[in-house]
C-alpha cells in the first residue's frame, strides 16, 4: 500500500514540466520582467540614436544628390580633389604635433603633482584642469587677442601668422592639456614604494630609476593619454573654425561641405574618413587597457615622495610656467570680453555682455545652453546609471547584457560632428516618425547624451564594481526584490559617482560645439554656436563674452559638485572607512 501511495504522489513528467514553467513565470513576473523591459528599452534607444544615424550616413556616402546609388563615386571624387586630400594631411599633421607636445607637457605636470613635495599642489591641480571648463572656441579667440594681426603680443611668434597651423596647434594644446593631465595623474599616483626602495638599495641613479621604474609603470597610462589627445585633436571643430584661416582640416571640411555648399554626399564621405582614425585610436586604446595589469596589490606600499630641494624647485618652476600660460589665455579672453572695440578702443566696458545688441538672439542662446545642460544631466545620468546597473548587476539575460555593453562603448569612437551629421540624414526625413524631434530641445538633449554616453557609463560601471558582491548575494538569498535593493542600497552608496556623471554631462553640454552645430534651430541655438556665429560676424568681443559666460557657468557647476560631493561622501561612504 505504501509503495502504491508513493507511486501515486510521484509527479509525472508533464506535471514536472508544468511546475518548472510556473517557476520560470514566477521569476519572470518579478525582477526579470523589469530587467527585460529596461534592457529592451535601452537597446531600442541605442539602435535608434546610435546605429541608425551611422547607417544613414554610410548610405548617404554612396548616393548622389538625388538619392540614387552611385557606389564609390563620391569617394573617388573626394580623393581626386587636391584640396580635400590636403585636409587629410593637415589633420594628421596637427594631430601628431599636438599629441607629442601635450604628452610631454602633461606628463611633466602630472609628475610634479604626484612625485614631488612642491608647495601649492592643490592650486596647480585646479589651474591645470581649468581649461576643461571652457569651450574650445575660447582659447582660439584668446589667441587672436594675443597673437592676431592686432594682438598685444604678436611679436612673440616672430612675425608668423597665428591663423593656421600655429594657432590651431596652440589652441588645441591648451584645450586638450587637462584631459591628458587627468589620465596621467591617475596613472602616476598608484605606484609601489618597494620598487623605489629596491632601486635605492642597488644604488641606481635617479635618472635611471625614472626610465626603469617610473616610466614602465606609467606606460599604459601614457599610451592611453596620447590616443585620447590625438582623437580629440582630429575631431575638434571649434579651434580650426575660429583660428584656422585657410588651413583646412577634416572637421572644418565637413562643415563647409554641409553648411556652405549643401553637398551632403561629400560631407558624409568626409565623415567616414574622419571616423576611421577615431575608431582605430579607440580600438588601440581598448587593446592597451586589456594589456594593462595592476601593479598595485594588497601587499604594495603606496609611494610617498620625499623632499628634494632641487627636484621640488624645478617642479615648482615648471608648473608655475604652465599655470601662467593657462591664466594668460583665460585672462586674455576675459579682458577681450571687457574691451569696447578691439583693438581701436580698449576702454573697459560691459557692453559686450549686452547680447541683445550683439546678436538677434540676445541672451536666449545662453539660457538655451543652461536648459540643454540641465536636461542632459538629469536624463542622461538617469539613463546611464540605470543602464549600467542592468548590465553589471542584472541576474538574467547574460547575452543581451553583453551586447548592451558593446553598444555602450560605441559612442566614444564616433566624433561629435560625425554623429551630428548622421542625425541630419536619419531624422530629417519626413518618412521617419521621429522627424517630429528634429530641431527641438529634446533632439539636442538626446544627441548630447549619446555623444558623452560612454564616459558616464564607464564611471557608473566603476562605482558598481566597487560594491561588495555579498550585497547582491544576500539580497537574492532573502528574496528581496532587486528594485528595492537598488533604491535602498545601491543608489545611496553610488551617489557620489552619480553626481560625477551629472556634472560631467552638464559641463560638456555647456561647452560642446561639434555635436550640435548641425542640429539647432532658431529657437534652440546654444551658446557655443552663438559664439561661433558672433565670431564669424566680426563681433569678437561679444563672442569672447559669451564664451566667458559659458566658462563661468561651468565653474559654478564644478564648485557645486565639489561641495555637494563632500557632503555626500560624509553621508554615504562611511562603509569604505571601516
Amino acid at each position: 500500500m505504501e509503495a502504491k501511495s508513493m507511486a501515486l504522489n510521484t509527479p509525472t513528467p508533464l506535471e514536472r514540466a508544468q511546475e518548472k514553467s510556473k517557476s520560470i513565470l514566477g521569476r519572470l513576473s518579478k525582477d526579470n520582467v523589469v530587467l527585460f523591459g529596461l534592457l529592451a528599452g535601452l537597446s531600442t534607444l541605442m539602435i535608434l540614436f546610435i546605429l541608425m544615424p551611422m547607417w544613414a550616413m554610410m548610405t548617404k556616402s554612396v548616393q548622389n544628390s538625388d538619392g540614387e546609388f552611385v557606389g564609390l563615386d563620391n569617394f573617388v571624387t573626394y580623393f581626386s580633389s587636391a584640396s580635400l586630400w590636403n585636409s587629410v594631411t593637415n589633420t594628421f599633421t596637427v594631430g601628431l604635433i599636438v599629441t607629442a607636445v601635450v604628452g610631454v607637457l602633461a606628463f611633466g605636470y602630472a609628475y610634479a603633482l604626484t612625485r614631488s613635495c612642491m608647495p601649492f599642489k592643490g592650486l596647480f591641480q585646479v589651474l591645470g584642469t581649468a581649461p576643461i571648463l571652457a569651450p574650445s572656441l575660447l582659447p582660439a579667440i584668446s589667441l587672436i587677442f594675443l597673437f592676431g594681426n592686432q594682438g598685444i603680443a604678436k611679436q612673440v611668434i616672430g612675425g608668423h601668422s597665428v591663423y593656421g597651423l600655429i594657432g590651431i596647434s596652440l589652441g588645441l594644446i591648451f584645450w586638450t592639456f587637462p584631459h591628458a593631465l587627468m589620465i596621467l595623474t591617475t596613472s602616476l599616483r598608484t605606484s609601489d614604494a618597494r620598487l623605489y626602495e629596491a632601486a635605492r638599495a642597488l644604488k641606481t641613479s635617479p635618472l635611471k630609476t625614472f626610465f626603469v621604474v617610473t616610466l614602465p609603470a606609467a606606460k599604459y597610462g601614457l599610451i592611453s593619454t596620447l590616443i585620447v589627445v590625438f582623437t580629440l585633436v582630429i575631431t575638434d571643430f571649434g579651434v580650426p573654425k575660429v583660428i584656422g584661416g585657410s588651413y583646412n582640416v577634416l572637421a572644418t571640411d565637413i562643415f563647409k561641405q554641409v553648411v556652405g555648399q549643401q553637398n551632403f554626399a561629400i560631407g558624409a564621405v568626409t565623415s567616414i574618413i574622419l571616423l576611421f582614425p577615431a575608431i582605430l585610436a579607440f580600438g588601440t586604446d581598448r587593446w592597451v587597457q586589456r594589456k594593462q595589469k595592476s601593479l598595485f596589490d594588497t601587499r604594495s606600499v603606496a609611494y610617498q615622495p620625499e623632499p628634494n630641494k632641487g627636484r621640488d624647485t624645478a617642479c615648482l618652476v615648471y608648473c608655475s610656467l604652465i599655470s601662467l600660460a593657462v591664466i594668460a589665455v583665460l585672462g586674455m579672453a576675459v579682458y577681450g570680453s571687457l574691451v569696447t572695440f578691439w583693438p581701436w578702443n580698449k576702454t573697459l566696458t560691459l557692453n559686450n555682455y549686452n547680447f541683445a545688441e550683439m546678436s538677434t538672439y540676445g541672451w536666449s542662446p545662453y539660457f538655451n545652453s543652461l536648459t540643454l545642460a540641465g536636461w542632459t544631466a538629469v536624463i542622461g545620468t538617469t539613463v546611464i546609471f540605470v543602464g549600467a546597473y542592468c548590465i553589471e548587476k542584472g541576474r538574467a539575460f547574460g547575452p543581451v547584457r553583453q551586447l548592451m555593453q558593446v553598444l555602450s562603448v560605441v559612442p566614444m569612437a564616433v566624433p561629435g560632428m560625425v554623429l551630428g551629421l548622421g542625425y541630419i540624414f536619419y531624422f530629417n526625413d519626413i518618412n521617419n516618425p521621429l522627424n517630429v524631434l528634429y530641431g527641438t530641445m529634446a533632439f539636442l538633449v538626446i544627441n548630447t547624451v549619446v555623444h558623452y554616453y560612454t564616459v558616464g557609463h564607464m564611471t557608473a560601471l566603476t562605482a558598481l564594481k566597487q560594491l561588495p558582491a555579498e550585497i547582491e548575494a544576500t539580497a537574492a538569498s532573502v528574496k528581496m526584490p532587486q528594485y528595492k535593493l537598488f533604491f535602498k542600497v545601491t543608489l545611496p552608496v553610488c551617489l557620489p559617482a552619480v553626481l560625477d556623471i551629472a556634472a560631467y554631462l552638464f559641463v560638456n553640454a555647456l561647452t560642446t560645439t561639434s555635436a550640435v552645430v548641425f542640429l539647432y534651430s532658431t529657437d534652440t541655438i546654444p551658446a557655443s554656436v552663438s559664439v561661433l556665429n558672433m565670431d564669424d560676424a566680426g563681433q569678437t568681443g561679444g563672442a569672447a563674452a559669451m564664451a566667458v559666460m559659458i566658462m563661468l557657468s561651468a565653474a559654478v557647476a564644478k564648485i557645486v559638485q565639489m561641495t555637494l560631493g563632500k557632503w555626500l561622501e560624509s553621508r554615504t561612504q562611511a562603509w569604505r572607512k571601516r
